[in-house]
């Protein structure tokens, strides 16, 4: 009896370790990346800069830390990005208080998804956005400084969306969302819809996103965009890329017959070489159109327009990319200052980026 009891014992345990043995491990990934750089503007200061994050001059400058974690079990998963440095302060601009400061953390994402089905992803929280070509990371631009398209937002969505998998080369997401930019709304909570879909297949070098942001602010301005980016690997060599954007502005707590319909809209054309596995460069020619003073233009009668020249080379040793970078920005007013105050239409700059990732 006690052979018996041993032997069937033996073939619990053998059960039951390969039964454990059977069940994927939990999915875990650890990522980051870091940047600096170093920029002149030939105009001698530092308020010329209308785009994003490299508002200097003549200063060697740290631009963020961020550390990403994902983790997955079962049909469920987590993702939670970070970021360090003036660069993630002034991303999640609402959320930071003094987000020049160059020691700001913010939480660049943070959000549960559930597998519904194999083609169905529910997901709940903070999302970097899927409006634009170009993305907060560093590492993940060829050109180091940023259109304007991207500085005009929005950033981040925080909210609840559901990407779904329509066949092996369409996708489509469809979510609610807070005001864009904001992580919390404690007034005039109203909310955004937002949608995406997108056409990738592997067959062909081309990949075409149409997106869409609609919603009214905590100012109660309804806000319509829709942006497209879409991306031709031609060969090995040149590949090319393309965002446009138009957005419109209307403020719902003005009269009827006092109402006007705001708009800025850009386009950018990206050309991108790579002559050998270490060496690439990209050009970036952009125009930027804000003639009802939305934006960049905000106080210039009339508004104005700027185009932008972004040449940046790339050179890469492993996972760190050196980048210079040379840039011209026109524009059709006198939107930027020469050192002594006197106003001028261009303003040129050089910049020495490295970036690193892992």
């Amino acid at each position: 009896m006690l052979t018996t009891l041993f032997a069937v014992g033996n073939s619990f345990v053998a059960m039951s370790q390969s039964t454990t043995d059977t069940v994927p491990p939990p999915a875990f990934k650890l990522s980051g990346s870091a940047d600096v750089y170093y920029k002149y503007n030939l105009n001698g200061n530092y308020t010329d800069n209308k785009t994003s994050f490299t508002n200097s001059h003549n200063s060697f400058e740290l631009g963020m830390v961020s550390l990403k974690v994902e983790h997955g079990f079962k049909k469920g998963s987590i993702v939670a990005d970070l970021g360090f440095g003036k660069r993630a302060g002034e991303f999640s601009y609402n959320d930071v208080p003094g987000s020049s400061n160059g020691l700001s953390m913010a939480i660049k994402q943070l959000y549960v998804s559930y597998q519904l089905t194999e083609k169905i992803k529910v997901s709940l929280g903070s999302y970097a956005t899927h409006i634009g070509y170009e993305l907060v990371d560093a590492y993940a631009n060829r050109n180091y400084s940023m259109s304007y398209m991207f500085s005009n937002g929005p950033f981040f969505n925080t909210g609840a969306k559901v990407d779904i998998t329509l066949s092996s080369s369409m996708s489509a997401m469809v979510g609610v969302f807070n005001p864009t930019d904001l992580k919390s709304v404690s007034q005039n909570s109203h909310k955004y819809i937002g949608a995406q879909l997108g056409w990738a297949p592997a067959e062909t070098p081309v990949k075409l996103y149409l997106n869409y942001l609609e919603g009214k602010d905590t100012f109660s301005v309804q806000n319509h965009q829709v942006d497209l980016v879409a991306t031709y690997q031609v060969n090995k060599v040149l590949g090319l890329g393309y965002n446009g954007t138009y957005s419109a502005y209307l403020d719902r707590k003005t009269p009827k017959e006092n109402r006007t319909n705001d708009q800025w809209w850009g386009s950018a054309l990206y050309v991108n070489m790579d002559f050998t596995d270490k060496f690439g460069l990209t050009l970036r020619g952009e125009y930027f159109s804000d003639k009802d003073g939305v934006k960049v233009f905000a106080g210039v009668p009339g508004g104005g327009n700027v185009t932008a020249g972004t040449l940046s080379f790339n050179y890469k040793a492993g996972n760190l990319t050196i980048i210079p970078e040379f840039r011209v920005d026109k524009a059709s007013v006198n939107l930027f200052n020469k050192s002594g105050g006197k106003p001028a239409d261009v303003a040129s700059n050089v910049l020495l980026a490295a970036t690193y990732h892992f």
